[in-house]
């Protein structure tokens, strides 16, 4: 008696201990570290600029990418509604200069005018915070939270939302994951397939 009982007990403690393990790995989300970039304005922008942020958006876009063009004035919106509630919204364009003339720094200034973008547009020019998120083309979304050690780390990352060409008909996954975080739940679809034209990091081999 006292071993069937043992068996069953055994199995309980091992399934929790799995249990406990998987949970623990989904709590080890990547960790960002702090970056400065050259915005648009020539002032240069980090991470450690916002003593009051809670988190930030980090969107890579670009100048030529037609996908990308779709999301400037979703993304002025986004950052206007929540940086009220200490997240701040960064658009970064980490495309490689000396391949992509269309990219240049002149251009992006060019494309923040004429676009009215509201938020900071960063070149990423050495392509280094791109590794950093593993970025894998253009518009690719990130929310990254403060966690209690007062680091940065990856909550959120895909589409902005499902409908690039019909915003007032999109489920718009960015939002709803911010509105979670900051109501202190956790996100319940944290990584989303999103679609654009791909980063190609300096030195890897195109194929068309």
């Amino acid at each position: 008696m006292k071993k069937n009982g043992f068996l069953p007990t055994l199995l309980l403690f091992a399934t929790a201990l799995i249990g406990m393990s998987f949970s623990s790995s989904l709590e080890t989300e990547i960790q960002i570290k702090n970056f400065s970039l050259k915005n648009v304005d020539n002032k240069m922008i980090s991470l450690n600029n916002y003593k009051d942020a809670r988190g930030f958006v980090i969107v890579f876009t670009c100048n030529k990418c037609p996908m990308a063009k779709l999301y400037t004035n979703r993304l002025n919106k986004i950052n206007d509604k929540y940086k009220k509630q200490g997240v701040y919204l960064l658009a970064i364009n980490s495309m490689d200069t000396l391949v992509y003339a269309e990219e240049s720094f002149k251009l992006m200034q060019k494309k923040a005018k004429n676009d009215k973008m509201t938020v900071p547009y960063l070149q990423d020019k050495k392509q280094t915070v791109a590794k950093q998120f593993n970025a894998t083309h253009t518009p690719q979304a990130f929310i990254i939270w403060k966690n209690k050690n007062n680091k940065y780390t990856i909550k959120y990352q895909g589409s902005i939302d499902d409908n690039a060409s019909e915003p007032e008909k999109a489920t718009n996954f960015l939002t709803i994951s911010l509105d979670e975080l900051l109501s202190g739940k956790k996100v319940t679809n944290a990584n989303t397939e999103s679609f654009g034209c791909r980063i190609f990091y300096r030195g890897e081999k195109q194929i068309h």
